[in-house]
């Protein structure tokens, strides 16, 4: 892996608008680069044509930018309507002359063989070489596109690494502080009515007292005082619940690390409405004092039953 980065060291303030331009080889990872941009916080726009670019980035009415936000990544490469290299590096040079504009072009490259084992493996004709081998549209575009490899802030290189890697590598060589955290989503659900399909961790409490047997508790559910005070006279839930902390504590900052923007933990019992519904409301509780950002959700309680299934305010804005 290769990691070239010619930028000053700058970053956005007052209204200038971070601006990424995302360039390079076809198959190297525009379009896995412009979802990470976007889980990032920007305005992610690809394909669009070369004519309306400067309309894109016009400045706003508030003059705070571009359609009012404060990055937008913008993907362009040979596929793109009216591509013409010379005309793509007049608008850069005019995008860089602006005060308001904070440009950074990322050029994605990569090795030959790695490029056409993906054309390959994805069963996609290369732009320049619908009726040749797609070593020969690489050749051809590695030509054309050289001028702009030779204009950029930033060149990756994407044939050793992972999607994790990537990710890590592009917030660096970007200057892009992350102000996102992985939403992490607590589900209660009725092992009766099928596992959760969004399920990353599955937990089954079914082992615990039900009270469902007791007569009036059976219409509550576990978010009523007096079924949580009946799951937790239980002598096996406060030790299950302090393992299954011990559990998650750990992993959570490597399932962060290695990139995951959602992560969903499901707990399930028989009915989805007692001790699943309980068990999820401590540990959502647990999570959200720890500042993680998390939505509480239970799937098989009706719908009328409301506030226990919004997100917290850290979900909406996490």
């Amino acid at each position: 892996m290769t990691t070239l980065d010619r930028s000053p060291d700058r970053s956005p303030t007052g209204d200038r608008v971070l601006v990424v331009l995302v360039t390079g080889l076809s198959g190297a990872g525009r379009t896995s680069t412009l979802k990470i941009l976007e889980d990032e916080g920007f305005e992610a726009v690809d394909n669009l044509p070369l004519s309306l670019l400067p309309m894109l980035l016009a400045p706003g009415r508030d003059g705070a930018g571009p359609s009012g936000t404060a990055r937008v990544a913008v993907g362009v490469d040979l596929r793109t309507r009216g591509f013409d290299q010379r005309l793509l590096l007049d608008q850069l040079a005019a995008m860089r002359a602006r005060a308001d504009l904070d440009l950074r072009v990322l050029y994605l490259d990569c090795d030959d063989a790695v490029l056409i084992r993906r054309f390959t493996e994805t069963r996609r004709r290369h732009p320049l070489a619908t009726d040749r081998p797609v070593a020969d549209g690489i050749r051809i575009e590695r030509d054309v596109m050289m001028p702009l490899r030779e204009a950029a802030d930033v060149v990756i290189d994407t044939t050793a690494l992972t999607l994790a890697g990537f990710r890590q590598t592009l917030v660096a060589a970007l200057a892009v502080d992350s102000a996102r955290r992985m939403t992490v989503t607590v589900l209660s659900f009725a092992f009766r009515g099928g596992l959760p399909r969004e399920a990353d961790l599955v937990f089954d409490v079914r082992f615990l007292e039900n009270p469902h047997y007791v007569d009036e508790l059976r219409p509550r559910d576990g978010r009523d005082p007096a079924v949580a005070a009946y799951v937790d006279r239980d002598p096996d839930f406060a030790p299950f619940l302090g393992h299954l902390k011990s559990l998650l504590q750990p992993l959570l900052p490597r399932y962060e690390r290695e990139g995951k923007s959602y992560l969903t933990i499901a707990v399930g019992c028989t009915g989805g409405k007692h001790r699943s519904v309980v068990t999820a409301e401590r540990l959502a509780a647990w999570l959200k004092s720890l500042g993680t950002p998390v939505t509480l959700r239970h799937r098989d309680l009706p719908a009328a039953a409301g506030e226990g299934e919004q997100p917290t305010d850290e979900a909406r804005h996490g």
